[in-house]
């Protein structure tokens, strides 16, 4: 009896530990959902009549939309005094709003910035219903130098106008490279320039799918992809649906969503050594000031994945309000110590045309709504019970990693999701809005991640022979 007890109390004690190590070494992924590759978002009439063309589009800021937004930007009620003493603690510090409305009001040269939007090459195509928008640059090259198509996708509060910088450089002709990047950049469905899904459930999974098709329909069968923010979202949901089409994957935004990830993270906050190198624990634990300053910055997050066209009707109408929610992101998002100062820092990484250029992405083309949807349409039920988060994936992945971005994942942790991590590079500096910050630092990290995808397949191929 006694031994039979002893053993009942060791079962007791191990099935913890044996519900854990399932969890995280036995388990398997389950299978991968059944898509609708074909599934249609635009108006039911145009059903029979979709024009698959590919059509050159240029950015227009017509005469009456900017003199409507001046005068939205000049007859604003007096602005809401900030408390003593407070920097960017509360949100956008309203002493330093009058120098931003009147800088967008009477500097910001409207036609100046709309010839610079369309320094590069902008086509429409219309995809399930869409008319989808994006930036297309191909560099010209010499003989021996192979052009590699690559995907490159913004999120929120971001725009296209995030890649402006880094474009030039990645497109580049280099004697040192036998590959020169050819770059795809849409907006995604409801930003921007793109159209908006008419009816529920476009969410990131299907938007994936949506990318997915943009691709095929330019003649890309395989490419690589690029991504932060929604962009890493849906391409980490592309490289899942469609491993066999994905030759590489880069993001400055690498997320591990498993069970496997939450326990994992969960467990380094007693043994961070088991998770993370012990130079990058810092960034992860103690998970209850990490939390907190999620908790801190994701009350966004939660009004547009509940309440989204309610926001969207506020915003919409005040481009004052449009400025002080978008660039108080900006602010805290680039580094989290800038919530300190007055003017929110946002003046050390951009000049106030660049920042007011990705306002004029929501403003111009009124789609701050549809744009903050993609919280409702992916945050909810339907989108976890796909379960993506919990099936890995074999395509080689490449993450670059902020040292201010607003959450970090360990190496350990993103190998349950990327299979073929080829590299984790945590750098030094540099949050969340990575291209648009640091556009050299992006650049030179995202031509390093193609030439070792490259390397990686020649070998295969030698190997296979």
């Amino acid at each position: 009896m006694a031994r039979l007890l002893c053993l009942g109390l060791l079962a007791l004690v191990a099935s913890p530990f044996l519900g854990l190590a399932y969890l995280l070494f036995l388990q398997s992924p389950p299978p991968l959902p059944d898509m609708d590759l074909n599934a249609w978002w635009g108006p039911k009439e145009l059903k029979t009549k979709q024009d698959t063309s590919i059509k050159p589009f240029k950015v227009q800021f017509s005469a009456q939309m900017v003199q409507d937004l001046k005068e939205r930007l000049k007859n604003h009620r007096k602005w809401t005094p900030p408390l003593e003493g407070v920097g960017f603690e509360y949100g956008f510090n309203s002493k330093h709003l009058d120098s931003w409305v009147s800088h967008w009001a009477d500097k910001y040269n409207f036609q100046e910035r709309e010839k610079f939007f369309n320094k590069f090459p902008h086509y429409k195509t219309n995809i399930q219903g869409l008319d989808i928008h994006f930036i297309r640059v191909k560099p010209e090259v010499p003989a021996g130098v192979e052009v590699v198509p690559m995907l490159m996708m913004h999120g929120w509060p971001g725009s296209v106008r995030e890649f402006y910088e880094a474009l030039p450089l990645l497109t580049a002709v280099s004697k040192d490279r036998d590959f020169a990047i050819e770059a795809i950049v849409p907006s995604l469905p409801g930003y921007g320039f793109s159209d908006a899904a008419v009816r529920p459930g476009l969410g990131a999974a299907e938007m994936s799918v949506v990318m997915r098709n943009l691709m095929h329909r330019l003649g890309f069968k395989k490419f690589y992809i690029q991504g932060g923010d929604w962009g890493s979202l849906i391409g980490t949901n592309l490289i899942t649906l469609f491993p066999d089409e994905v030759l590489g994957y880069h993001t400055n935004m690498g997320a591990a969503m498993s069970t496997k990830a939450n326990i994992m993270n969960i467990i380094g906050n007693y043994l961070p050594s088991f998770i993370v190198e012990s130079h990058l624990a810092d960034r992860m634990y103690p998970l209850a000031m990490h939390f907190g300053r999620l908790l801190e910055e994701t009350g966004y997050m939660h009004i547009q994945s509940t309440k989204p066209d309610t926001i969207g009707t506020a915003i919409s109408d005040s481009p004052v309000g449009l400025l002080a929610y978008i660039l108080e992101k900006f602010s805290t998002w680039t580094k989290n110590e800038y919530k300190h100062l007055p003017d929110g820092g946002l003046d050390k990484h951009w000049s106030r045309d660049q920042l007011l250029d990705n306002l004029m992405c929501y403003w111009a083309t009124n789609s701050f709504t549809t744009s903050v949807r993609l919280y409702s349409e992916t945050f909810n039920k339907r989108q976890f019970a796909l379960q993506l988060h919990e099936i890995p994936t074999p395509v080689p992945t490449w993450v670059i990693q902020g040292k201010h971005e607003i959450a970090f994942v360990s190496a350990r942790m993103l190998r349950t999701k990327f299979l073929n991590l080829v590299r984790a590079n945590p750098i030094e500096d540099g949050g969340h809005f990575l291209a648009f910050e640091q556009p050299k630092v992006f650049s030179e990290d995202v031509l390093q991640a193609v030439a070792a995808f490259r390397k990686l397949k020649k070998k295969a191929k030698k190997t296979e022979l």
